[in-house]
């Protein structure tokens, strides 16, 4: 697996819960040692193995498709997941950690995210997964690298359902976006306004709407197709996002209400209240 992406976008964080998970990782490794290390942690009964790339292993970006076919030409299966965020997340955790990017020197911050997009376009265009961590907490972050690299069945497709504000943002990395907001807002409903979408009052009241059950059986259906399509594709891994205007009643409501009947169904599930607290 090779963990890579955007400074300020949670590499670190992603490979510590890797380690966490039972990985073992590996930061920064030149391209040229990748298929020793590959073959060495092999011969030590390693078969999960993580390496860190960020955009000071330069030559790597250039030199990935000829690793790819070593890897392969050896038998060796590999993902690339990518760790991406908005110019405006990068900065903010920057000033806030007050440390250079990268590619910084006497320059702007600004001006060297933009240079590491385009270093970094090539790998990204490479990667198996991109994860959006703009709007994502390092307690979330976490919890994504666990539903993707946790031990489960990699045969088969595995869904994350997220719920989100549309206020806050689309999730950027979601493999499919639903929205509903047609359905009436427990926010104008004072006895539940405070309340969340996980209380069993808002829950009530937003799966009993009109629609509500209908759109449930349809997402079942498609997702049931899609899972299929995906897993024959060897796609192992789908992030379904689910939003109403905040986040905190329908949307959380709704994702709840899905995950726990994909989950009776037999699928692997995991789920994330993106914007729950944001409010």
């Amino acid at each position: 697996m090779i963990i890579s992406g955007m400074s300020g976008a949670g590499r670190r964080t992603a490979m510590h819960a890797m380690e966490d998970l039972g990985w073992f990782v590996v930061d920064n490794l030149p391209p040229s040692m990748l298929l020793d290390l590959v073959e060495t942690t092999r011969r030590n009964g390693q078969y999960l193995l993580a390496v860190g790339l960020d955009v000071r292993t330069r030559e790597m970006f250039d030199q990935w498709p000829r690793v790819q076919a070593q890897l392969e030409s050896h038998g060796i299966a590999w993902e690339i997941c990518f760790l991406e965020a908005s110019d405006e997340a990068i900065v903010r955790r920057q000033e806030s950690t007050r440390r250079p990017l990268p590619l910084q020197g006497d320059g702007s911050i600004v001006e060297a995210i933009d240079k590491e997009r385009r270093m970094m376009s090539v790998l990204r265009a490479y990667a198996d997964l991109v994860i959006d961590t703009s709007n994502l907490n390092v307690h979330q972050l976490k919890a994504r690298i666990d539903h993707v690299y946790g031990v489960g069945d990699f045969t088969s497709t595995r869904f994350q359902l997220m719920s989100f504000g549309f206020k806050n943002g689309v999730p950027l990395d979601a493999d499919m976006v639903f929205d509903v907001r047609f359905l009436p807002n427990p926010y104008w409903v004072p006895a539940l306004r405070p309340q969340t979408g996980l209380s069993e009052a808002v829950s009530s009241y937003v799966l009993s709407q009109p629609g509500a059950a209908e759109f449930l059986s349809g997402l079942e259906s498609l997702l049931e197709v899609v899972a299929v399509g995906y897993a024959r594709e060897g796609k192992r891994n789908a992030t379904i996002a689910i939003g109403c205007t905040g986040g905190k009643h329908r949307s959380t409501a709704m994702t709840e209400a899905m995950t726990r009947i994909l989950r009776e169904n037999g699928f692997q599930v995991s789920i994330l209240h993106r914007d729950l607290g944001k409010e």
